[in-house]
C-alpha cells in the first residue's frame, strides 16, 4: 500500500465537517505556519519539489518565489478549481469529500505569500461543491481560522469562492483572472506575468487544487520528507482520475514512480481491463495529451518500464511518449474508435476556443469538420494530410495552451493510428454504425487496407 498524503483521512466518517476534521489533526499546519517566517514556508515548498498538479508541472515553490513583494501592492492567492478537461475529475473528488484540506492549504499558502484576500475559482458545473466549500469556509471563519487576527497571530485573511460560467478557457490562469474581475475570460498576453500584475493588477499566484492541498503535509513534516517520496524530479504523491475500460475506475493517490503496468493491472488500483478485450490505447494525462498505442504503454521506445512520473510518461517526446498532464487516465480497449474519439475531443476544443487567436479559432473548427467527415465515411485520403497540416499550424501559435491542447491529440492519433483513418475513408460502409469496432475490431480487418489501392 503506497503512502497517502491527500487521501489518508478522506474515508473518516464526517470528515467533511469542521469538528471531525479538527479532531483528526486538521489545521495543525496553520498553527505551525503562523509561528514561521513566511519565506521559510516558501523554501520548504521549494525543497519538496512539488510541481503544479494542474497540468503544466511547474515547480510550486519556484512560482511562489516570483511574486512581487517589492512593490508593496496587495498580493493574492487564487486556487484554480476550474477543472474542466475531459477525463479529469480528481479535484472534484478532493473538494467534495475533504473540503477543509483545501481551505487549510489556502490559509497556509496565503500566509506564505503575504496574501490577505484569496479566492477559490470553481467550475460553474460544480455547484454542489461550491455549496460544500461555502459551508466549510463558514465553519473555518466561526472557528477563527479565517478573518481578522487569525488565532491571535496578527495575520488577516478573507477567503471567497467564486463560480465560473462554464468556460474551459478559464482554466488558463490569466483567463481565470479576467473572469474573476468580471470580464470575458480571455487569456492575457504575457508578460507581465500574474506574479507581477495579476488580479486587479496586483501580484498574484494561481495554483491548482491538488497543489494547494499538498502544502499542509509539507509544512507539518518538511519539504525534505516530501521529496523522499516519489522518484527523481517527480516527488510526492499524485492523484489520477481513471476512466474507460478498466475494472475499477475512480480517483487514486499513488506514490510517483510506480510502473504504469502496476497502476493499471494491480488490484490496489485499476484492477486490469474490464473484460477479455485487449488494450488498444491510453491517454495518461487528460484529453489534451497524446494518446499512446498499446506497444508504448508499458514500455518506452527504449524498452524500459514506463513509470508514473513526469519524465517517464514524456520519454520519447511526442513521437513515442505522452505527458502526465492533469492526471486524467483514460483506457481504451479494441472496441474504441480512435477517429471518433479524436473527433469528439476536437469538437470540445472548437467549442471552448475563446476565438482570440486565428490559428485556434479557425483551426479547431476545421479539424472538427474534417474529422466528422472521416468518421462518417465522407472523407478523402487528402483529408488526413490536411488535418496534419492544420494541427501543425495551430501548435505554438496561440496566446494560451488551448491551441496546443487541441492540436496534440490530433497529431498523436494520426501518428499512431493513421491506418485506422485510412480504413474509415476506404471502407465507409463498415464504419457507418457507431459501434463498428465491437464486432469487427480494427486488428481483425486492417488487412483489408492491403487489398485496396487508392
Amino acid at each position: 500500500m503506497g503512502q497517502k498524503i491527500l487521501f489518508d483521512k478522506i474515508h473518516i466518517p464526517g470528515i467533511k465537517t469542521y469538528d471531525v476534521y479538527r479532531e483528526n489533526g486538521g489545521y495543525a499546519s496553520v498553527e505551525k505556519a503562523l509561528k514561521m517566517n513566511p519565506d521559510d514556508i516558501t523554501e520548504e515548498v521549494k525543497t519538496s519539489g512539488l510541481r503544479g498538479r494542474g497540468g503544466a508541472g511547474f515547480p510550486v515553490g519556484l512560482k511562489w518565489s516570483f511574486i512581487d513583494k517589492k512593490s508593496g501592492n496587495p498580493r493574492h492567492l487564487v486556487c484554480n478549481a476550474d477543472e474542466s478537461e475531459p477525463g479529469t475529475f480528481k479535484d472534484r473528488y478532493l473538494m467534495e469529500y475533504i473540503p477543509h484540506l483545501l481551505i487549510e492549504g489556502m490559509i497556509t499558502s496565503s500566509f506564505a505569500l503575504g496574501a490577505n484576500l484569496s479566492y477559490i475559482y470553481i467550475r460553474g458545473e460544480y455547484m454542489w461543491i461550491f455549496k460544500t466549500l461555502e459551508r466549510a469556509i463558514k465553519e473555518a471563519y466561526a472557528a477563527g481560522w479565517l478573518g481578522k487576527n487569525i488565532k491571535g497571530s496578527g495575520y488577516d485573511l478573507d477567503l471567497h469562492v467564486h463560480c465560473g460560467g462554464g468556460a474551459y478557457i478559464c482554466g488558463e490562469e490569466t483567463a481565470l483572472i479576467e473572469s474573476l474581475e468580471g470580464k470575458r475570460g480571455n487569456p492575457r498576453i504575457k508578460p507581465p506575468f500574474p506574479a507581477v500584475k495579476g488580479l486587479w493588477q496586483n501580484p498574484t499566484v494561481v495554483n491548482n487544487v491538488e497543489s494547494i492541498a499538498s502544502v499542509p503535509w509539507i509544512v507539518l513534516n518538511s519539504g525534505e520528507d516530501y521529496a523522499k517520496i516519489g522518484l527523481g524530479r517527480s516527488t510526492g504523491t499524485k492523484l489520477f482520475s481513471v476512466s474507460g475500460h478498466v475494472k475499477k475506475p475512480g480517483v487514486y493517490e499513488i506514490e510517483m514512480g510506480i510502473t504504469v503496468d502496476e497502476f493499471m493491472n494491480s488490484d490496489e488500483y485499476c484492477g486490469g481491463m474490464i473484460d477479455d478485450r485487449p488494450l488498444k490505447g491510453l491517454i495518461p494525462g487528460g484529453s489534451s495529451v497524446p494518446i499512446l498505442p498499446q506497444h508504448l504503454i508499458f514500455k518506452t521506445a527504449n524498452g524500459e518500464d514506463r513509470l508514473m512520473t513526469y519524465e517517464s510518461l514524456a520519454d520519447g517526446g511526442f513521437a513515442t511518449g505522452s505527458s502526465l498532464g492533469s492526471g486524467g487516465f483514460i483506457v481504451y480497449n479494441d472496441t474504441a474508435c480512435i477517429v471518433r474519439n479524436t473527433w469528439n475531443f476536437s469538437r470540445f476544443y472548437h467549442h471552448e476556443s475563446c476565438g482570440q487567436c486565428s490559428p485556434c479559432r479557425e483551426g479547431t473548427g476545421w479539424m472538427e469538420k474534417i474529422l466528422w467527415r472521416i468518421e462518417n465515411g465522407q472523407g478523402t485520403e487528402e483529408d488526413i494530410d490536411v488535418l496534419w497540416s492544420v494541427q501543425a499550424k495551430i501548435e505554438g501559435n496561440t496566446i494560451c495552451p488551448l491551441g496546443d491542447a487541441a492540436a496534440w491529440p490530433v497529431a498523436a492519433a494520426i501518428r499512431h493510428f493513421r491506418d485506422e483513418f485510412e480504413y474509415h475513408i476506404r471502407f465507409p460502409e463498415k464504419i457507418k454504425n457507431r459501434d463498428h469496432f465491437v464486432n469487427e475490431p480494427f486488428e481483425k480487418v486492417k488487412h483489408l487496407l492491403n487489398s485496396v489501392t487508392i
